[in-house]
């Protein structure tokens, strides 16, 4: 069994970040383990609060966690302020050292769904600097596209010149904008090679739409370490998080979260 590690925010109600990643791990008959950036006070209604772990903690944690489980692939979600991307960026120069071949994917959750600030505006700045030349995938939906690349994406044909904008930046960085937001929910695939891909989605009536892309990153990080090629690996993705939508449970007063261990009924 593999081990794959999630860099990500503790959500208590797991939905979304480290609790729902290791649901999405183990469902892929990956073994995960999680160094946690923020304790967030959120429900399906929305996040109250958050309070970051100091970067000396999560130096600590990675540096553990390392010497004794090291990663076949990492998952990196929410980082909070500029000390835990920098804490972050340093752990993966360390891996890429040791194994140029381990796969990050970078979820570039910047902002909750109801608006909250989840990464501090230096963070944002030491991200684009320090982390993203150092990802191997990012995965930003509509809001976090625009606000890595400055540029205005609000529909589908502004979601390939803005990615296309990011990479430009990033030579080996494949992209995958989401758009989960837009009517037809058509997800685009730009590969570090120059290939182009328009995954199809469809719309399904649910109000389980808690933590989608933590689901997506994950399951992509997931299917990316048994060996998929990329666009396999983002397709099949895809469908893991849309079938989660879909047999999913009405749980709580709001965005309720997925289904994430769906595979594990068949």
């Amino acid at each position: 069994m593999k081990t794959v590690l999630t860099i990500a925010g503790f959500d208590p109600s797991s939905g979304a970040g480290i609790t729902a990643d290791l649901m999405v791990f183990a469902t892929h008959r990956l073994f995960g383990t999680s160094a946690i950036t923020s304790l967030t006070v959120q429900s399906t209604l929305g996040v109250r609060d958050s309070q970051p772990v100091s970067a000396s903690l999560l130096r600590e944690t990675l540096a553990c966690l390392h010497e004794d489980l090291p990663p076949a692939g990492v998952k990196i979600g929410m980082l909070a302020t500029e000390e835990i991307v920098e804490a972050v960026a340093s752990y993966l120069e360390r891996l890429k050292q040791e194994s140029s071949q381990t796969p990050v994917v970078l979820d570039p959750i910047l902002r909750s769904s109801s608006g909250r600030e989840l990464l501090s505006p230096a963070g944002l700045r030491c991200l684009r600097e320090r982390l993203l030349p150092l990802a191997d995938w990012a995965t930003p939906n509509l809001a976090e596209l625009s606000l890595l690349t400055g540029l205005h994406v609000a529909d589908r044909n502004q979601l390939e010149p803005a990615a296309r904008t990011l990479q430009a930046s990033y030579p080996n960085l494949n992209v995958v904008a989401t758009g989960g937001h837009l009517d037809q929910p058509d997800d685009l695939l730009l590969t570090c090679g120059g290939e182009l891909h328009w995954i199809a989605g469809e719309r399904i009536d649910s109000m389980a739409t808690h933590g989608t892309g933590c689901a997506f990153s994950s399951a992509l990080l997931s299917r990316l370490v048994l060996g998929d090629d990329h666009l396999t690996a983002v397709s099949a993705a895809k469908r893991y998080v849309a079938e989660a939508i879909r047999q999913s449970a009405s749980i709580g007063h709001g965005h309720g979260p997925l289904n994430h261990l769906w595979p594990l009924r068949r």
